[in-house]
């Protein structure tokens, strides 16, 4: 069993390596390290946290926008291609295709994560560079889980992008969603009022608040707790795991 998805994610990990992709996070890297440098030349004050969060903040979705489209494009090729179809025909457990792609992209992940943080460790402090690189490979980590979920439900590459664009936006203002639905400037009392605040305390118990994860503030001024990133890597497992049970369970429900 272990060996199988071991296998898997190896060709996964392989696949990534012989296309254009670290070639294009090169690209991203050097892109982004390149206007930071700009920013710093024309910054009046506080040149270098100036760069260093022009930086941070790029890379972060520069990262979540490959890493994300990368699964798409990947899964998508093999469902096109009937790659798959060639796959699920041997003695291969449908758990374990899942597992092993799952394994493979993660791999990715981390990486890609690595290739963004490097950079940073010139910028800003050893350890908070390390933080926010550690905090990058958990929040690809849930990006990467959800688009494997999104191609292998919607199994086309345009619906499966939309959603999963959806699901990172909506993570990322569900802080403040929270906060608008709280504190309303008039007319706390309405029902309609109170039908949404308990709509955004709802999404708030399945989607994660990604507001929480890979701050640009932890590289430009205090470093975040260790406990505090424990507690990211903690909601981390549990989303993948969730994802990943889902991703399972709408899988075994389609005719190859």
């Amino acid at each position: 069993m272990t060996r199988q998805i071991t296998i898997i994610a190896r060709y996964t990990l392989l696949e990534a390596m012989r296309t254009r992709l670290p070639e294009l996070v090169a690209a991203a890297t050097l892109v982004l390290a390149a206007a930071s440098f700009f920013v710093q030349q024309i910054a009046i004050t506080e040149s270098t946290r100036m760069q260093t969060g022009i930086y941070a903040s790029g890379m972060r979705l520069a990262s979540v926008f490959i890493a994300g489209l990368y699964v798409l494009a990947s899964v998508a090729r093999e469902f096109n291609d009937k790659g798959l179809d060639v796959t699920l025909a041997l003695d291969l457990p449908r758990a374990h295709y899942i597992l092993g792609k799952l394994g493979g992209f993660l791999a990715i992940g981390v990486l890609v994560a690595l290739a963004a943080s490097l950079p940073l460790a010139l910028l800003a402090a050893p350890e908070a560079a390390l933080q926010w690189g550690i905090s990058l490979a958990l929040e690809l980590g849930i990006v990467i889980a959800f688009a494997l979920f999104c191609i292998v439900t919607f199994s086309q590459l345009m619906p499966a992008a939309s959603v999963l664009l959806a699901f990172y936006l909506l993570a990322r203002t569900l802080t403040a969603i929270r906060l608008m639905s709280a504190h309303p400037p008039a007319g706390a009392d309405v029902l309609s009022h109170q039908a949404i605040r308990m709509l955004a305390e709802g999404i708030a118990l399945v989607v994660p608040a990604f507001d929480g994860w890979t701050q640009t503030a932890w590289v430009v001024q205090t470093p975040a707790t260790w406990s505090g990133i424990g507690g990211l890597a903690g909601q981390t497992l549990l989303y993948v795991a969730l994802l990943t049970a889902a991703t399972m369970f709408d899988f075994y429900r389609k005719n190859f």
